[in-house]
């Protein structure tokens, strides 16, 4: 029987994390692309969006846009393969599920602009600089402005956050979502970004302490 994939293997194997990363973004792509497929559905055959569907792609698209800034700033850095090759997963895969989300929200006649009160549909309305798992803007300019392995550090912890208040609003999108594409969509989401806690809490045990 073939043993499973243990984080250890992926953070003291190179190659081993590419391999996973390349293949994990690959399911990501695969999954995401089913989305694609059906944001400009025949008008006769258009679900009616309720609030979560709305509120939990426009504001998870903004959380997207931290996620993206975060990844930018450590891209082509010193600050280790590792954090290289995660940033970089991060920064393709987020890109491409924002671009999804805001197509949705365009067929849907609604706004892409970055909204200022955000989570609403939680039933925890709050200024968009608070949404769960922010990093702020301190926070921000420290990750640009920090090098070597003190930036991957910083980086890691600051996108575990992120992805923890992402998953927060993904399980709950997966619930309370009237579309079937939104559900399945905020469900991979969840998946997705809690196997990158794991690997991030590895590295954060290991190559980052």
């Amino acid at each position: 029987m073939r043993e499973p994939v243990r984080h250890t293997d992926v953070v003291a194997n190179p190659a081993r994390r590419k391999f996973l990363a390349f293949g994990a973004l690959a399911l990501a792509g695969t999954a995401l692309a089913a989305c694609t497929s059906a944001v400009e559905p025949d008008a006769e055959t258009v679900e009616t969006p309720n609030e979560t569907d709305i509120g939990f792609f426009r504001d998870m698209a903004l959380h997207h846009e931290q996620a993206l800034a975060m990844c930018q700033r450590v891209l082509g850095r010193d600050n280790g393969d590792s954090v290289q090759a995660l940033a970089a997963d991060i920064l393709q895969n987020q890109s491409f599920e924002r671009g999804v989300m805001h197509t949705w929200l365009t067929v849907w006649g609604e706004s892409t602009a970055p909204p200022e009160t955000v989570m609403a549909w939680m039933g925890m309305e709050m200024p968009a600089a608070d949404m769960t798992g922010l990093a702020t803007d301190e926070q921000m300019l420290s990750l640009a402005t920090t090098s070597g392995l003190s930036q991957g550090r910083l980086f890691l912890q600051l996108m575990r956050a992120h992805h923890v208040g992402g998953v927060h609003m993904a399980a709950m999108a997966a619930e309370t979502a009237a579309i079937s594409t939104v559900r399945a969509t905020a469900e991979r989401m969840s998946a997705f970004q809690n196997y990158e806690i794991g690997i991030i809490d590895q590295l954060l045990a290991t190559t980052y302490l």
